[in-house]
């Protein structure tokens, strides 16, 4: 008896033309996800979910991602009151990476304090070798006001 709440893979077909949600997990279980702003459509954040964490993330509404550095569920915003609220999620084709477009309550996804995670572009190019240049200049809020001096398990 299947106990998973998504469909088996049976065949191609299936996974890229049917109806059915039928992810492809990979060798740890996990399935890659990139977050974006439902009105901006800005990148927010990347990260991973697993098979509970994609259920609840439906069941919920809101986005659940496990955590690799902590090894648990990650129900993003329960600490910093930066809830992402889900307003659409996409498979893509082959079903082995999700989409989701969120509004974001308190206005960042990101843990350093920036309202995306992808707050530094990296110079290529003629421009090679020269330092990142950061696209985000204001932090939306203080981490340590949020997390405290708790150590960050996500940093080296």
């Amino acid at each position: 008896m299947n106990e998973s709440p998504f469909s088996q893979r049976q065949s191609v077909e299936q996974v890229e033309e049917g109806g059915e949600l039928a992810p492809k997990f990979d060798e740890h279980g996990l399935i890659p996800v990139v977050t974006t702003d439902f009105a901006t459509g800005e990148v927010l954040m990347h990260a991973f979910m697993n098979a509970n964490a994609l259920s609840r993330t439906i069941t919920l509404g809101e986005a659940v991602y496990w955590s690799r550095s902590r090894q648990c569920l990650w129900h993003k915003g329960a600490t910093s009151g930066l809830v992402q609220r889900i307003r659409e999620i996409r498979i893509d084709d082959d079903q082995d990476c999700v989409w989701l477009r969120v509004d974001v309550q308190g206005g960042a996804s990101c843990h350093v304090g920036y309202r995306s995670c992808f707050y530094r572009a990296v110079p290529f190019g003629d421009q090679a070798g020269r330092p990142l240049a950061f696209t985000e200049t204001a932090k939306v809020f203080d981490p340590g006001d949020v997390y405290g001096d708790a150590p960050n398990p996500t940093r080296l």
